[in-house]
């Protein structure tokens, strides 16, 4: 998954670098500082935001503060070699130990959502040691992608070094150009980190399913069959330099890089892969691996930022898989279509050709067409939902076609602090019928306004908190249960008012979410032991979800477990916390400002959130009082 998520913290993980961390970075932001109250806090968030950005110089690109006393950061990659990862694991115990000397009952509240923001996301790194392999780090549970093999589909250097050094890599002068030039030559080391680590792992047992490494294997040999002079990464930094006119052989730099040293080190990841391969079988979930079941706790814990077990979240699932269900059969019953389960008559309307575009460049080009008209169709109704004023600026893009067999059907990365570069919101199109258009409106909401890019917007535009706090931004059950909830503002406030096929792919894709809570666990529970066939038969007979489609989705879930599972136990809990506050104001609640509150909140684990909605609601009571 290509996106800012794949990098944050990679290595927050890489204490080596953070021996050489400043003290402090002079450089200020963009925007007037934020507000952390109590002095002995701020200094530890100041010196753990340089620290974090030493180690993973990717992140510092991806926030666009990679300039001025942090320019140095520009010309580099995030070690990805073992070592980094156990350092890492020590920082990070080291770093909660140091905050645990505050003492967060004497800190106002805003600082103490920092505080324990800090704290959740320190201690899961360090508990993340009970587990010798993988991707299973802070740096991984903050980017919603942790799991069990280093190398796959959709994790790892090559789905991500190159889309970042093209898209998020800016060229504006000779020293952008020529920093390009020095992170293309620490890829094939980076690689070969990586490489060495798929060896270690494979000694321990922990080899990742034939099918995921089948796909692996597929992309790997595409992007190595281009010839260097005509790969993206040559092309991409030669082509921006001459728009800048910046003089010099960037082609022939970039393209010699490329044939001896990116090349050959993915050559020796190819053969490390294919040896795998040879050893590996079918068995689909973690339970495979040993102390699977604690491992995948862990995973739980890291996706929904709760200790929910996972027969919990199994019977969860179950139960608004039916709910969600029943509203869906009454409003396809107002469209005339009876027969069938729910399941079978939404697969029915998502293979109707009056549904689909067509499977061309053009019909591609209709489809993106369509979804800038919903950004523009939701913008004008933002203020129903929220008195935040945000500009939340995003361009709508097509995922790669050399990569899009192994990503995700959609997803954003966020834009730049300084506003220089918007948000991107991606669109997997290698197959247009797996985006029949009453699909495409929920999917934009969700990942654009009001949900990723509009709560992205929060942090990038205002500054309102402080910048550890956009690194440390990755809770996945707070980050797509906002995503979630963000679909159900839009059609609480009217979006579907005359679209009912609109509204059917919105409830759609909310049970989907709640499909994924059985699936996952299904997966990966030790009583349970789904194979991946009976997963995707589930998804397509539950929910008339096309086959192709759900065999990526459920690669997915075994490369990443737990993390599908953040989506609706996130958004339940939001839901949650607004009836309490609707129970407790009464005529009072304002859905505007508890909207505002949960943006404004950030990312944080959910247990966070509970206590920023009890304190909301103490500060009303005690307004309503004095009133």
């Amino acid at each position: 998954m290509p996106n800012r998520r794949d990098f944050l913290l990679t290595a927050a993980s890489t204490a080596v670098a953070l021996a050489a961390a400043p003290r402090a970075f002079a450089e200020a932001p963009a925007h007037a500082a934020p507000r952390v109250a109590d002095p002995t806090l701020r200094a530890f968030l100041d010196r753990l935001t340089d620290e974090l950005l030493v180690a993973n110089p990717e992140e510092a690109g991806f926030l666009g503060v990679d300039t001025g006393a942090r320019a140095t950061l520009k010309s580099r990659l995030t070690d990805r070699s073992w070592a980094s990862v156990e350092q890492g694991r020590r920082f990070d115990a080291e770093r909660l130990k140091e905050l645990r000397r505050i003492d967060p009952e004497r800190l106002d509240p805003l600082d103490r959502v920092n505080y324990e923001t800090v704290a959740y996301a320190l201690q899961l790194g360090a508990d993340s040691a009970a587990f010798p392999f993988g991707e299973v780090t802070l740096a991984a549970a903050m980017n919603e992608s942790s799991g069990p093999y280093v190398v796959n589909q959709q994790s790892g250097a090559l789905n991500v070094v190159p889309e970042f050094l093209i898209n998020q890599h800016a060229i504006d002068d000779r020293a952008d150009a020529e920093a390009y030039v020095a992170r293309l030559g620490q890829f094939g080391k980076v690689l070969d980190e990586e490489t060495e680590r798929v060896r270690r792992d494979m000694g321990q047992g922990v080899i990742a399913p034939d099918f995921i490494l089948d796909t692996t294997l597929s992309q790997m040999t595409a992007f190595r069959a281009t010839a260097a002079a005509t790969s993206r990464l040559v092309t991409s930094l030669a082509d921006r330099a001459k728009a800048k006119g910046l003089a010099g052989d960037w082609a022939g730099q970039a393209g010699r890089i490329v044939e001896s040293g990116v090349y050959p080190a993915l050559d020796r990841q190819i053969a490390a892969i294919r040896d795998a391969r040879a050893r590996a079988n079918a068995d689909a979930g973690v339970w495979k691996l040993r102390d699977g079941d604690a491992y995948y706790a862990w995973q739980l814990r890291a996706g929904t930022t709760t200790s929910t077990s996972a027969a919990e979240i199994h019977r969860i699932g179950l139960e608004q898989v039916e709910a969600i269900g029943a509203r869906m059969d009454a409003l396809l019953r107002q469209q005339g279509l009876t027969r069938g389960t729910v399941g079978e008559r939404m697969k029915a309307l998502g293979e109707d050709p009056k549904n689909l575009y067509p499977n061309t460049d053009e019909g591609r080009a209709q489809l993106i067409r369509y979804l800038n008209d919903h950004i523009a169709k939701v913008r004008a109704r933002i203020p129903e939902a929220f008195n935040l004023r945000l500009r939340a600026n995003v361009v709508v893009k097509r995922v790669p076609p050399e990569i899009e067999a192994g990503a995700p059907l959609g997803y954003e990365n966020d834009g730049s602090i300084d506003g220089t570069r918007p948000a991107t919101y991606y669109i997997n199109l290698k197959d247009t019928a797996n985006w029949p258009r009453f699909m495409l409106p929920t999917l934009t909401y969700h990942e654009t306004i009001p949900g990723h890019v509009w709560q992205g917007a929060y942090l990038l535009e205002t500054g309102a908190l402080p910048l550890i706090r956009s690194v440390l931004s990755g809770f996945n059950a707070y980050v797509e249960g906002w995503a979630l909830y963000a679909e159900q503002l839009a059609d609480e406030i009217g979006l579907y008012e005359d679209d009912p096929l609109g509204r059917l792919g919105y409830l759609k894709d909310q049970r989907f979410r709640a499909c994924r809570l059985v699936v996952d666990t299904g997966l990966h529970s030790g009583a349970l032991r789904w194979s991946r066939d009976k997963a995707v038969d589930w998804l397509v007979e539950t929910n008339g979800e096309p086959r192709d489609a759900m065999r990526s989705e459920v690669d997915r879930y075994c490369a990443w477990p737990g993390q599908a599972c953040g989506y609706k136990m996130g958004h339940n809990e939001i839901n949650r916390l607004r009836d309490r506050a609707k129970a407790a104001l009464g005529n009072r609640f304002s859905l505007r400002d508890y909207d505002d509150l949960i943006c404004e909140t950030g990312g944080v684990p959910l247990a966070v959130l509970d206590g920023v909605v009890d304190r909301y609601l103490a500060k009303a009571k005690a307004k309503a009082k004095a009133g």
